[in-house]
């Protein structure tokens, strides 16, 4: 008869953090001789020790327990020793269903010494679900304890993390404060140099890992310090978009103490959670900044946008800082080729784009823009440098004036929008009276009950955003010394770089082009600059223009053959003439070419297009061309 193998003898022990607290009497040292010896006593052989060093009793995904359980699912473990119920875990349901469910499963006794429970005994193991309990509420005491100090610590601006923040480490002399590890804040610097270049997050990424830059983790892994610094990294230069992001979101680059950002829900939960915004509480310059504000605040901005790359790989730098005139839209990018060899690069309003009637297209090629940009930083620069006070005293005039126009604006916007809110409250509790009276039915009641709710939530959004903007007009000291010092870190205005468009430029209004004249169309776009707006600079005396000149003809050779289209349109008295594709052959005396049912730029004058200019030096201006019904309309220059 084959003898079966006898089954192992399991000691686990833990010891947490907080246990430590309790002395000696918990050491992992002091638990093993503990049970090894009442092992040896009661005759248990086989003995196999299960530790977990550090862990916390409410977290069962102790690697040492882990372990006992998957031995104990390949059935290899026959006993499981421990020195009290809290060395198993604090947390009574997931300790009871282990005591009460799996142990007896699988065939398991469990022991738990010093309170004299074996359930081999019944009447030894009935107290044991009140032992659970109370390990529990020590676990919460002891949870509640240390959220109070730490909410103390934080409150009296300490750091409540445990370890400093990726680009920082202790002070030798004082560990409560932080002081910049200068090899990993280069690292950081790099990051927001590249978000402002224009730069994502992913592609950030991707830059970082072929340079074989040790991720965050990693990195502090291998100095002994973080979260992580136990843990063997398959790739130590594996970086994520989300380690980026993550990164450029911190304010403690500015130098500030950032607390309260997570929370936990329970000390069951062993997840964080982020709290709101309006729930941190912040406390400036305790650090030395390895960021700046303008820096911090222009990568919050470029990454609030987001630019599309093209076939080339790249997104257009000015993606986001093109704005409709009015409808107030963002300019839409279209970048490519344009399918007749010719690469194309210009911007219209999104309203349009979208096909809607509530804007017009508003076109302008981003060669322009960019010159015009330039060309109005350049010209600011000079007269800054040049006429310091009286660049100063033009920037605060013209932001006075323009920001009281808008607190008027805002002001009223506050108070519309405060009023509506308020109509939403009567409105609920109007509608909640009546589905109670039976006026309402249940679907309509919900319908309607959410679609109150839904604006009200909008509502508050939209006041929230205004309250913060009037906030920041009533805020805004010192902008041309933030404007001058961006200028003087500048030597150079030759070239619009991407991170000199970024650093500058608030943003770009784009207006639609008006005619002047025949053929010809102006159009305005206004440059607001970071810290100083829009600023019109006194206008040089003008020149003493000559006389304009009468517009020349366009060049029509002598021996044409649409001639007698001039004489035609020559002979009209209306200021409007409306002439069929059809009725343009028959003057002429000959059929049109196929071009003229195929482009509209047939019927406009231009180089080498001799009946369009036939047209134009006979006084006429091509209103309109419908190539679908055959149709040409003009009108008589003025």
């Amino acid at each position: 008869m084959t003898r079966q193998p006898e089954k192992d003898t399991a000691i686990y022990t833990r010891l947490s953090r907080d246990d430590e607290l309790q002395g000696d009497s918990n050491s992992i040292i002091h638990q093993k001789e503990l049970l090894s010896k009442y092992a040896a006593d009661h005759g248990f052989r086989n003995v196999r020790f299960f530790v977990d060093d550090g862990f916390s009793g409410t977290n069962f995904q102790r690697p040492g327990f882990q372990e006992m359980l998957s031995e104990i699912e390949a059935g290899k473990v026959g006993t499981v020793i421990v020195k009290d119920m809290s060395r198993l875990g604090r947390d009574y349901l997931r300790v009871g269903f282990y005591t009460e469910i799996f142990f007896p499963q699988k065939g398991v006794r469990f022991i738990a010494v010093n309170n004299g429970i074996d359930s081999e005994n019944q009447q030894e193991t009935d107290f044991t679900p009140f032992l659970n309990i109370m390990n529990e509420w020590f676990a919460r005491d002891t949870s509640k304890k240390v959220r109070a100090i730490k909410r103390a610590q934080g409150m009296a601006g300490k750091h409540t993390a445990v370890h400093p923040l990726y680009g920082y480490k202790k002070d030798p002399d004082d560990p409560e404060k932080w002081i910049i590890d200068n090899e990993a804040a280069e690292v950081v610097r790099r990051i927001f140099r590249m978000t402002i270049n224009g730069k994502g997050p992913y592609e950030i990424a991707t830059i970082l890992e072929k340079e074989r830059i040790l991720c965050p983790s990693a990195y502090l892994a291998e100095r002994g310090a973080g979260n992580r610094r136990n843990n063997d990294f398959a790739n130590p230069c594996r970086w994520w978009g989300t380690t980026v992001s993550y990164i450029l979101n911190r304010m403690e680059y500015m130098g500030h103490t950032v607390n309260f950002k997570t929370e936990k829900t329970s000390f069951r939960d062993k997840r964080r959670h982020l709290t709101p915004k309006d729930s941190w509480v912040i406390f400036e310059n305790t650090q030395e900044p390895i960021i700046d504000e303008e820096t911090f605040q222009t990568a919050q901005k470029l990454r609030k946008t987001g630019r599309r790359p093209t076939i080339l790989g790249e997104a257009n730098p000015l993606t986001g800082l093109l704005y409709c005139a009015d409808c107030g839209a963002r300019l839409y990018n279209e970048r490519g080729d344009n399918g007749k060899g010719h690469f194309k690069d210009s911007y219209a309003c999104s309203s349009y784009r979208k096909r809607t009637s509530d804007c017009t297209m508003h076109f302008i090629r981003s060669e322009v823009v960019r010159d015009l940009i330039l060309s109005a930083l350049r010209s600011i620069s000079e007269y800054a440098k040049a006429n310091r006070e009286a660049f100063e005293r033009l920037v605060m005039d013209t932001t006075s004036d323009r920001q009281a126009q808008q607190m008027k604006e805002s002001r009223k916007a506050l108070t519309d929008g405060q009023r509506r809110y308020d109509e939403l409250d009567v409105l609920i509790q109007r509608t909640y009276e009546d589905h109670v009276a039976g006026k309402l039915t249940d679907k309509r009641f919900l319908k309607l009950s959410q679609q109150y709710e839904a604006e009200q939530e909008q509502l508050e959004g939209e006041l929230k955003r205004l309250a913060a903007e009037m906030e920041t007009m009533q805020e805004q000291t010192g902008r041309v010394d933030k404007f001058m010092a961006l200028v003087d870190r500048y030597t150079s205005f030759d070239e619009l770089t991407t991170p000199m468009l970024n650093e500058f430029v608030e943003k770009v209004v784009v207006h639609e082009r008006v005619s002047v004249g025949r053929y010809k169309r102006k159009q305005r776009v206004d440059v607001y600059f970071n810290f100083i707006g829009l600023v019109e600079l006194p206008a040089e005396p003008e020149a003493e223009l000559p006389a304009a000149e009468p517009s020349q003809e366009r060049y029509v050779a002598v021996n044409t053959s649409f001639a007698p289209l001039g004489e035609y349109l020559s002979q009209q008295t209306e200021n409007s003439v409306t002439l069929s594709f059809s009725d343009v052959e028959r003057v002429i005396g000959k059929p049109l070419c196929k071009s003229a049912f195929k482009f509209y730029s047939y019927w406009y004058p231009g180089d080498n297009r001799p009946i369009s200019n036939v047209i134009y030096n006979a006084g006429f201006d091509v209103d309109r061309v419908d190539i679908k019904n055959q149709i040409l309309y003009l009108t008589r220059a003025i």
